[in-house]
Order: C-alpha cells, then sequence, then structure tokens
C-alpha cells in the first residue's frame, strides 16, 4: 500500500474580502485577492502543490468548505474568514470536526486593532494563526502548509 500526500491546498474566504485592494486598503493594502491568488498559485506549483481559492459572504458557504476539504484529503486549509473569526461557532465547529489543519490568516493584526477583533473562534480550533504582514500573511501559510 503507498501512501499518497496530498497536493491540495484550500484557500478559503470570508465575508467582505472579495473587496480587498479597495476597502479599507491603508489596513488591508492595495493588493486583491485575485492578485494573492495569482501569487500563491505561483508559489504553489513550485512546491508540487495546487490552490482551490474561494471566496462567500456566506457563513454556511465556509463550513461545507471546511468539510469538502477533508473530504478532497486536503493536504491543509487556509482560511480568512473576516468578521466570521469573532463570531462563528459554526466555523469553529466545523474547523474542530475536521482532520484537515487549518491555518487562520488574517491581513491586518487583529490585536492591534478594535477589542472586539482580539477573540478568535477560528484561532481556538486552528493549527496556527499568521496574521499581520498584509498579502504576504497567506504566502507564510501556504509555506507552513507545505510542510505538513
Amino acid at each position: 500500500m503507498t501512501d499518497t500526500v496530498p497536493d491540495i491546498i484550500y484557500v478559503l474566504n470570508g465575508p467582505n474580502l472579495n473587496l480587498l485592494g479597495t476597502r479599507e486598503p491603508e489596513i488591508y493594502g492595495h493588493e486583491t485577492l485575485d492578485d494573492i491568488a495569482g501569487n500563491l498559485e505561483d508559489r504553489a506549483r513550485e512546491l508540487g502543490l495546487s490552490i482551490d481559492m474561494r471566496q462567500s459572504n456566506h457563513e454556511g458557504h465556509l463550513v461545507d468548505w471546511l468539510h469538502e476539504a477533508q473530504a478532497h484529503d486536503a493536504r491543509a486549509v487556509i482560511l480568512n474568514a473576516g468578521a466570521f473569526t469573532h463570531t462563528s461557532v459554526a466555523v469553529h465547529d466545523a474547523i474542530k470536526s475536521i482532520r484537515t489543519p487549518v491555518i487562520e490568516v488574517h491581513l491586518s493584526n487583529p490585536h492591534r486593532r478594535e477589542d472586539f477583533r482580539h477573540i478568535s473562534f477560528v484561532g481556538q480550533a486552528a493549527k496556527g494563526t499568521i496574521a499581520g504582514f498584509g498579502a504576504m500573511s497567506y504566502m507564510l501559510a501556504l509555506e507552513a502548509a507545505a510542510r505538513f
């Protein structure tokens, strides 16, 4: 029996991340989600991996995609849950219910922002968190996921 290493990384993005590049660029930067996807896809190819990048403004989609990541034997999930980070027990429970490791990602550093952003239901369930490095946070998460 040969063990095969899953080669897909799901990159899931929550509410309002479709507006990257125009939404509060002083906080989130000028790169769009498409820019980030392109950079991740290029680096993933170099690492022998593939990226499945998705975005939704709907909490249930994120839950379904987390379940799907496990069903498809994804190597890992990189998750920027946006505001659901601080509010969603459903996303927390979905992360806890799968074996696939989840890396929480944030463009900004939530601990340097409003108090309500200091609590992360995602972070309480995730394997690790990378935050505060702008679009580079995603790349750092990919580098970590490649080593699982």
